[in-house]
């Protein structure tokens, strides 16, 4: 299969080195392989067709192999890396993107399902529940059934909502089948809707909604060339499988005084 395009920044850095503009390194949390890009340039993210900012590869590999206790070291990885990237404080609203009619594009919707949702507790309750950070979801749907643009809908709520951040899920294209539901990518870059597939809509960026924009996204679908995209067999375990995880490492990091069997608890 010929290389198609990609949403992976790991997967277009090649041989570019720091003097090139970019910073690429792979280290192990947890046993668990964790590979950084820095795009530092305007000339490197012209070359590599990324925006300028960090991302951010988790292997899911320990998960699809059933190794022990893989899930909570993922998420527990996942959450310290999302970390990073988060302020400190202030409300975070993660948007779920996607269409829940698509199984390998209900990733973001499904990850919402798992969220614990606080903003409104938190916003009206203080006393009772000061103690949790505010947290909302939104999830907008597709232009094709609402006639409304993801990013608009995002900016709305944003106005109501006023959060320090924003949170975009979302499923990825990647070029390498082994990647497929097998890599977590996060980046401080905010996100383009449909861009790995061709289907370009509004972004999710600072620019577009006025707060830092942190992407999260699993590739669900490889390019097949001549317009065609493959998928796993498994594709609906697989995306269920992810956004659980994604939205216990969202859980883990925004909810830093509660465990994985608390949110567990509270979600489920």
């Amino acid at each position: 299969m010929e290389k198609g395009r990609t949403d992976l920044a790991v997967e277009t850095v090649g041989s570019l080195t720091e003097a090139e503009g970019v910073f690429h390194q792979t280290q192990r949390v947890e046993d668990i392989p964790v590979t950084a890009v820095e795009v530092r340039t305007q000339g490197a993210a012209k070359r590599l067709g990324k925006a300028m900012g960090r991302y951010v590869t988790v292997d899911l590999g320990p998960v699809e192999r059933r190794e022990e206790a893989a899930f909570r070291r993922s998420a527990q990885v996942l959450a310290a890396e999302m970390a990073k990237l988060l302020p400190e404080e202030g409300t975070v609203l993660v948007v779920g993107l996607g269409n829940r009619a698509m199984t390998p594009d209900r990733l973001g919707p499904l990850c919402c399902d798992h969220l614990l949702v606080t903003h409104h507790l938190v916003d009206r309750l203080p006393e009772q529940f000061g103690t949790l950070r505010g947290v909302a979801a939104l999830t907008p749907g597709v232009l094709g059934s609402t006639g409304v643009e993801s990013a608009d809908v995002a900016a709305a709520v944003c106005g109501a909502v006023k959060p320090a951040c924003v949170v975009a899920v979302d499923a990825l294209a990647a070029q390498g089948l082994d990647r497929l539901c097998a890599t977590v990518q996060l980046s401080d870059t905010g996100i383009a809707p449909g861009s790995g597939v061709g289907n370009h809509r509004l972004g999710l960026t600072r620019a577009s909604l006025g707060v830092p924009v942190i992407a999260m996204g699993v590739p669900t679908v490889a390019d097949g060339g001549d317009g065609f995209f493959v998928t796993p067999r498994d594709i609906d375990a697989k995306v269920a499988q992810c956004a659980k995880l994604m939205a216990a490492a969202l859980n883990l990091c925004l909810q830093s005084g509660l465990t994985l069997e608390d949110l567990a608890a509270l979600t489920e």
